[in-house]
């Protein structure tokens, strides 16, 4: 079933302080139309330059993913991403009056609330997902890091991660399907062990670190009081009374889940990989990620994506058909020299692949260009058309009895000549379910697994014959 791209129904504002530059900042996220994508946009800078949602785009991965563009820069995007991914809101408008996304709670919770809340509008631009079609493997083993897409109908995740730590230990996390990260995912803070803290505070960096918007992880004993108020005024938090309470979480913060820091680290990859460009269709399966190995591998699967987009597509017309030229005469009413589909290969639930010879014997040879024989656009309409009609009444008692009537063909694309000599294949799917006998189809047209031509179509199916 083919799905449609979504945007928000109005648009959403959520106020907050950015995680480590500590700014206050407010974020508009706004609807946007079809095929935009993800763009952020710097209001608070001279011309407002915008910044696509990019792998190509980062420059940063230190303690979150910084993208820049046209001379901006946003940091901590990856909550906001993930929030959009997993509500499925395909184009989005974010604009911040300040550098960094703001950290709410440390998850991605808040965010997906607000898009819950407002709604989304279904667009009329079909959604485009990356399906894999092989196993794409990737690893970095100076740096333990892992990872390995192979193909799947959903967008599964799942994650391990291991920091030799006695309160961490080895966790996991899975998400089997995106239906699952607005209550398995979403929910779950981010955090940072007690020992980095020194270090990430005299990098510049958890400006706006608190208690209520992180999980600070404790795994050693012997540290004492002045060693915390030391911490804390180095944090610029001389107020905040930290405690220790034996190994675990600083000031005994419960976790929501005993895996809550594996299932961050999911979130975080949901968010890094919607740089990539598109949704996904696949297992990913990563070993103690990070933001700097999301990146480098949500840049392996954008190359595969162009991979795949630059392959010619394989139909074995060798198979026998599913309906030969004898059970297609006792499905339409045409007759030679109108009957422009030679074979069926194979219908299902929402597809149909058809199949065309073109030689020189067709009759329109006879005039439409003598000497340089070119295959008319409008009959490669015409047997696209018979294409789904043969689909809508495959699906109907007595096929016979019935008519299938055009009632509109939109879109329509042709990207290169059709010659005597060339198989056409037509691959049509359904774009939406069959109602009251009204079959609106998309279909592409293929010679030698390369896309000809492509059109859009709308038809009646009805009984007119006893």
């Amino acid at each position: 079933m083919i799905e449609k791209q979504c945007t928000l129904l109005s648009p959403v504002i959520f106020k907050g302080i950015g995680l480590h530059s500590g700014e206050l900042v407010s974020m508009e996220i706004c609807p946007a139309p079809g095929n935009h994508g993800y763009v952020f946009q710097r209001v608070d800078l001279p011309g407002e330059p915008t910044i696509k949602a990019d792998v190509d785009l980062v420059v940063a991965t230190d303690r979150g993913t910084t993208l820049a563009s046209n001379g901006a820069k946003v940091f901590t995007t990856e909550h906001i991403l993930a929030a959009l991914c997993g509500c499925q809101i395909d184009n989005a408008l974010i604009k911040l009056n300040a550098p960094e996304v703001p950290i709410m709670d440390g998850s991605s919770k808040l965010f997906v609330e607000g898009f819950l809340a407002t709604g989304k509008l279904e667009q009329d631009e079909e959604r485009e997902y990356f399906e894999l079609e092989e196993n794409i493997p990737w690893e970095d083993l100076d740096k333990g890091l892992e990872f390995l897409a192979i193909p799947d109908k959903n967008y599964r995740v799942t994650v391990m991660v291991d920091y030799n730590s006695p309160v961490l230990g080895t966790q996991h996390a899975s998400m089997y399907h995106i239906g699952e990260f607005n209550t398995e995912i979403a929910p779950c803070r981010t955090f940072v062990f007690l020992r980095e803290l020194e270090y990430l505070a005299s990098n510049n960096l958890i400006k706006g670190g608190d208690l209520d918007n992180a999980i600070v992880l404790v795994d050693k004993m012997d540290i004492d009081q002045t060693e915390l108020d030391r911490l804390a005024k180095l944090l610029g938090k001389e107020e905040l009374k930290i405690s220790i309470q034996g190994l675990g979480v600083l000031n005994s913060i419960k976790l929501q889940y005993e895996n809550e820091p594996a299932r961050h680290k999911l979130l975080d990859i949901v968010g890094d990989l919607a740089l990539v460009g598109k949704p996904i269709k696949a297992h990913i399966l990563a070993a103690r990620p990070g933001h700097a190995g999301n990146v480098r591998f949500a840049k392996v699967l954008k190359d595969q994506i162009k991979k795949q987009q630059t392959k010619a597509r394989f139909f074995d017309l060798s198979l026998p058909p599913l309906y030969d030229i004898v059970a297609i005469e006792k499905m339409l009413p045409h007759r030679f020299p109108f009957l422009m589909v030679d074979k069926i290969m194979s219908i299902n639930d929402t597809t149909i692949i058809g199949v065309k010879n073109i030689t020189m014997n067709e009759p329109i040879f006879t005039g439409h260009f003598p000497g340089n024989p070119v295959f008319p656009g409008v009959l490669q309409i015409e047997a696209m058309a018979q294409t789904g009609g043969i689909f809508a009444l495959s699906k109907v008692e007595d096929p016979h009895l019935y008519t299938t009537y055009f009632m509109k063909i939109d879109k329509v694309k042709f990207k290169q000549k059709v010659v005597p000599g060339d198989t056409l294949v037509f691959e049509l799917n359904l774009m939406s379910p069959i109602r009251r006998g009204l079959v609106e189809m998309k279909g592409l047209a293929y010679v030698n697994g390369e896309v000809v031509m492509e059109a859009e179509m709308l038809a009646l199916v009805t009984k007119d014959k006893e």
